[in-house]
């Protein structure tokens, strides 16, 4: 399969396109410099994954939208997702890379917080985006898809939190995709010395989206002290193929916890990677995913050490149904110098049919001496004695594979410590396994 899109978006397309979003010099050349790197240079290739026959170029890169005046005019599906209305304070919403709801609390603007779609923020905030945007935990060149995603970005959301500054009530944005749309969007968060959030985000597919495109970077820098708290639910179609790629950066004494929920019914590439820069960082990602159908998804989940007495934590729980396939990579890499490290991780599936694929691979790369790592996996079937002891009680077949399949993912879903996003996996759970 061809991987050029200059034929669509060359360099012409791309400069008026920066140009009509009012985007400063820097950024239109980086636009610019990303669509010769991506000519360039290959595809990503995740382990026992062939994706070169997916669709990551044909696609629209932009369409009409429909800004909505009030939370009441939202799609039911959307405002489920948001919550109650006198809840949903700082929510963003985005279709096919528009804003067309968004409500911002003053009291976050007092303190100095910046959340904003990305468009808004590469114009409005340039200074503080550039410092940032693609510089240390994700670069242009990584792969095709990373270059392609500088220079088509579409949408996305900026998040500035001060030093000593602490949000106290969750940021929330909801990103939908619709029919033959590529949305190639960018999470950039940047949270100061000794400050802290909760960022929330859901994609999803409110209308009928045959071959639609999801190239999604999210960048977060949480700086000496700070603390990030990152949940996800994904839960695009099976006619979108997704590339998601969430990095983080740690400083000294940072936290960064990770709460995903990778449910999308199509094809899927999904990378979770943590730099523990300074010492005594601290990342936690948990992950959950159920996959159905013909679908194929490679996941993989990785955290470097850096700094001294850093400690990563990977926990990840898969189930596969039909004839869907899954990888599941956990690595801890625990570079030289990093002393008193420790990395721990748990990768597991549990299969639901004959047909159905998974693999569950825990990786430790070990360059210093004086550390401290562990790791765990399994993939199995759904063990016929469970099954036999709940239908000996009274309990439906059906009703008993749901139990157990709930507790098999419960050690990720009741340790989220978002507790939004624990509720809405718990919902997609639900609506997935049957």
């Amino acid at each position: 399969m061809s991987v050029d899109v200059k034929g669509s978006y060359d360099r012409t397309y791309i400069s008026n396109f920066s140009k009509d979003r009012q985007e400063p010099e820097w950024f239109t050349n980086l636009r610019l410099s990303s669509l010769e790197q991506a000519d360039a240079i290959e595809l990503p290739k995740p382990e026992k994954t062939k994706i070169t026959d997916w669709n990551f170029t044909s696609f629209a890169h932009t369409t009409e939208t429909k800004v909505v005046n009030s939370f009441d005019d939202l799609d039911e599906d959307i405002r489920v997702l948001l919550g109650e209305k006198e809840q949903a304070k700082n929510v963003i919403v985005q279709e096919n890379g528009k804003v067309t709801y968004e409500k911002v609390e003053a009291d976050l603007k007092n303190q100095g917080v910046i959340f904003t779609d990305i468009e808004t923020a590469i114009r409005e905030h340039s200074n503080l985006v550039e410092k940032a945007y693609m510089k240390e935990a994700i670069s242009t060149n990584e792969n095709k898809l990373t270059a392609l995603h500088a220079a088509l970005v579409n949408g996305g959301t900026f998040i500035y939190v001060p030093k000593d500054t602490h949000v106290e009530l969750p940021l929330q944005t909801v990103y939908s995709v619709s029919e033959n749309f590529g949305l190639f969007n960018h999470i950039l968060i940047v949270a100061e010395q000794n400050s802290s959030l909760t960022y929330i985000e859901n994609y999803v597919t409110t209308q009928d989206a045959n071959d639609a495109v999801a190239n999604i970077i999210a960048e977060v820098y949480a700086a000496d002290g700070a603390k990030v708290n990152f949940g996800a639910v994904d839960t695009f179609s099976e006619q979108v193929t997704t590339y998601v790629n969430r990095r983080g950066h740690v400083g000294r004494d940072a936290e960064i916890y990770w709460a995903l929920g990778q449910m999308n019914d199509g094809n899927t590439v999904s990378e979770n990677t943590t730099y523990l820069m300074g010492q005594g960082s601290y990342a936690d990602s948990k992950a959950v995913s159920i996959g159905r159908g013909e679908q194929s998804q490679n996941f993989t989940t990785n955290i470097v050490h850096y700094g001294k007495n850093s400690d990563g934590q990977i926990l990840s729980h898969g189930v596969m149904k039909d004839r869907a396939s899954s990888i599941f990579n956990g690595i801890s890499k625990i570079e030289k110098g990093a002393t008193k490290a420790n990395g721990e991780q748990t990768e597991r599936v549990l299969m639901l049919s004959e047909k159905a694929r998974g693999d569950a691979n825990p990786i430790l790369l070990i360059d210093e001496d004086d550390v401290t790592a562990g790791h765990a996996a399994s993939v199995g079937r759904i063990d016929p004695l469970q099954k036999f002891y709940l239908m000996s009680r009274g309990i439906s077949e059906q009703e008993a594979e749901r139990l157990v399949i709930h507790g098999f993912l419960a050690p990720v879903v009741g340790e989220l410590p978002v507790e939004a996003v624990k509720e809405q996996l718990t919902e997609v759970i639900e609506r997935k396994v049957y």
